[in-house]
């Protein structure tokens, strides 16, 4: 892969993490909407890295006046899109750094 393949799949990854976020966000927004379908995000591999799909979930709730929201699913939710965020970072990081030693090499 070169570094430029490096870089979109981080940068791809990072993307996935935000849609990740978004939704949880909406989610816990909308937690006391009556009848509200928690989104759901679902991550899947793509030539170029990750893509993510959002979908609304299909668990009914208890009953029209609550939502299927758990919070504590989002919480958990939330710290993954957090960590999956930052390496996504890291990797870009790493890959940003080796494209910036390549580039020296070519000057000297």
């Amino acid at each position: 892969m070169s570094i430029s393949g490096i870089l979109n799949t981080a940068t791809s990854g990072m993307l996935a993490q935000q849609t990740r976020l978004s939704n949880v966000a909406s989610n816990i927004a909308n937690a006391d909407t009556p009848g509200y379908q928690r989104l759901n995000t679902n991550l899947s591999a793509s030539g170029s890295g990750v893509a993510a799909t959002t979908t609304r979930s299909t668990d009914a709730p208890a009953t029209q006046d609550t939502s299927n929201v758990d919070p504590l699913r989002e919480i958990t939710d939330m710290i993954g899109a957090e960590n999956g965020f930052a390496a996504n970072a890291k990797v870009f990081e790493t890959g940003a750094d080796m494209w910036d030693m390549l580039m020296s090499v070519k000057r000297d």
